[in-house]
């Protein structure tokens, strides 16, 4: 099973590595190489939420999102998204946005529409960090607080997940909460220049969020259905409309995932074609692998609390991603947040399924003894 999920990753990779040596030699392939394994050690949260949605869909749609899928996230999102950005904000078109990141002017010399300060390819998708990371927290920010305001069989910080989902009992509670949060941070945190565009980017992530998530509740299938001849229940898997929505939730929340690690890779390189090949077809590639791996083992049911702790990593790149429009947050930082709730979790998880073996051992006795 290992070899047939991740062996296309592996392919991959090696050919991205091939492709970035022949493209700008070893210092290209050292930076490709850098930026595959950074995507992959800070995105496990992504994966993991991946996985929670990904078993809902038939295998039909599972291959779609290991393959179209990860053509929407590598040119999609590593090239072109980068690109629009500039395109915008630029005014450039979109052989010149490309020429430029390609080719970054020199400061002594006159580039497009006759400007001898022409600002680079990176810094004009820095300017641009307010609006993305607003857009993309905004988004999070919903998915985590949906998630944490509603009632679940088992908690795992039981002490503020329980009175979080009486709280959310409360209806749009969650929008009350993301809504007032983008307020406080475009009051607070943007530069003056930036508070409408804050304010209109952060509602848009909260637009497509509930779109996206209502679509895929209009077409939603009953989760369980008892199995043959009165036996166990068995998950139905969604198929067509019900998992084409379900599959443009998994590419929007990748895409949000994506924004802070895309900006970042800036501190690396700005060639676009190094980011694409690093990030997205190592990086984007591999996060699907794991996140079909866990899906096929199936490592959520097995580790319970794996779900709650993803989220509250969500919850907290959500955070940093509203708070790093005033103030830079090391990219470092994002990641070990996200890395000490998944571990924190599987640890949580792995204690409790020790702590139950020895209950489960002694109902078999019983039942045993009864017979």
């Amino acid at each position: 099973m290992i070899t047939r999920i991740f062996g296309l990753s592996i392919a991959i990779t090696v050919v991205s590595l091939v492709v970035a040596y022949l493209y700008g030699g070893l210092t290209a392939l050292a930076l490709c190489a850098i930026l595959g394994i950074l995507e992959v050690s800070l995105s496990f949260d992504n994966a993991v939420i991946n996985a929670t949605v990904l078993e809902r869909m038939s295998e039909f749609w599972q291959r779609i999102f290991l393959t179209i899928g990860v053509l929407i996230a590598v040119f999609g999102m590593r090239l072109v998204f980068p690109l629009a950005i500039v395109w915008v904000t630029a005014g450039l078109n979109p052989v010149q946005a490309f020429d430029l990141a390609l080719n970054p002017p020199a400061n002594d010399a006159p580039y497009f529409n006759n400007d001898p300060n022409q600002p680079s390819y990176e810094t004009l998708l820095t300017d641009a960090h307010p609006q993305i990371a607003a857009f993309g927290g905004m988004f999070l920010a919903l998915l985590f607080l949906n998630f944490i305001f509603e009632e679940r069989e088992h908690t795992w910080l039981s002490w503020i997940e329980k009175p979080l989902a009486k709280a959310g009992k409360l209806d749009m509670l969650s929008v009350v909460v993301s809504g007032t949060g983008l307020v406080l941070v475009a009051e607070f945190l943007a530069d003056a220049d930036d508070r409408s565009t804050v304010l209109v980017a952060g509602l848009l992530g909260m637009i497509v969020y509930i779109l996206v998530d209502g679509l895929g509740s209009m077409f939603h299938t009953e989760e369980f259905e008892e199995g043959p001849q009165g036996g166990p229940s068995t998950l139905v898997k969604a198929t067509g409309k019900a998992a084409f929505f379900l599959f443009l939730y998994l590419e929007v929340l990748d895409a949000s995932f994506s924004f802070d690690g895309v900006i970042g890779a800036f501190a690396i390189t700005s060639d676009p074609i190094i980011i694409a090949l690093g990030l997205g077809l190592i990086g984007a590639m591999f996060v699907r692998s794991i996140t079909v791996y866990l899906v096929r083992q199936g490592t959520l049911a097995d580790y319970v609390y794996l779900e709650h702790g993803a989220h509250w990593a969500i919850g907290a790149l959500a955070t940093i991603l509203l708070v790093s429009i005033g103030v830079h947050v090391n990219e470092l930082i994002t990641g070990l947040v996200g890395v000490a709730f998944i571990g924190a979790a599987l640890i949580s998880s792995v204690l409790r399924n020790r702590k139950a073996e020895p209950d489960a051992v002694e109902d078999a006795k019983e039942s045993t003894s009864v017979s």
